[in-house]
């Protein structure tokens, strides 16, 4: 009798043991969605990545509120560094990180105001953020990954959940991918004020990757409701340079 109950035990820790953590489990989820989207060593040869990001915000009634088309090039070696340049009302806007300043110039004018330029920075820094998704998950040490299981989003679609948090007092969010493909399909996150989702609508391949095509963002509740149309987002144009 003590025999069978000690190969039971065995049999049990060893069961234990071969199951993943949630993060564990979120990292092997990233990984295969890193594969789906052009693998890891095609994203640590790239140089270059250039592309059009348009942008239409909606208010709560349906009514526009502004539209931007940006021209964005991100080069990634030897450091991070880039541009973001747009016209609006006739005046062209180029927002430029040199790897460790933040320089603007509006009409050809330079803006010296500190605090606006910091502001830029982080708009700077969140262009980079979405568009090197998944790979930036697996970069980001002060991010803690963790697997939530599977979830139905409002399309119908089910996917596999992974919920990135970033610490206190920071956006808490959560990353969807297709349970077969591992391709992103979208994206939610909790910021102070409101809850937000974005839906992938279509990929473009670009060179090695696959990469946003068009996108919706929706204002939702807390049960995940969509409200209404907060913004539209079309990514295209894209121009990619890798080492040789």
């Amino acid at each position: 009798m003590k025999k069978i109950c000690y190969i039971i035990f065995c049999s049990l820790f060893l069961l234990g043991s071969c199951t993943k953590s949630p993060e564990q489990k979120a990292i092997s989820i990233l990984e295969k969605a890193i594969e789906a989207h052009g693998g890891q060593e095609a994203w640590e040869q790239l140089e270059t990545l250039k592309f059009r990001k348009w942008t239409r915000l909606l208010l709560e009634d349906g009514s526009i509120e502004s539209e931007t088309d940006q021209l964005i090039e991100l080069r990634m070696k030897p450091y991070l560094e880039g541009t973001i340049s747009w016209v609006s009302d006739s005046i062209e806007h180029i927002s430029t990180f040199n790897g460790s300043t933040m320089n603007y110039t509006m009409g050809g004018n330079s803006i010296k105001n500190q605090g606006f330029l910091q502001s830029k920075k982080k708009d700077f820094d969140a262009a980079y953020y979405v568009i090197a998704q998944p790979w930036k998950l697996l970069e980001d040490e002060g991010a803690s990954l963790y697997y939530e299981g599977q979830k139905e989003l409002a399309s119908g679609q089910l996917a596999e959940v992974v919920r990135v948090d970033y610490g206190p007092e920071q956006d808490v969010w959560w990353y969807y991918f297709d349970p077969v493909s591992y391709q992103m399909l979208g994206n939610e996150v909790q910021l102070k004020d409101h809850r937000s989702m974005v839906e992938n609508d279509t990929m473009e391949q670009a060179g090695p990757f696959l990469l946003y095509g068009k996108r919706t963002s929706y204002r939702i509740n807390e049960k995940g409701e969509k409200l209404y149309v907060r913004a539209e987002y079309q990514y295209s144009d894209f121009e990619i340079t890798l080492e040789k």
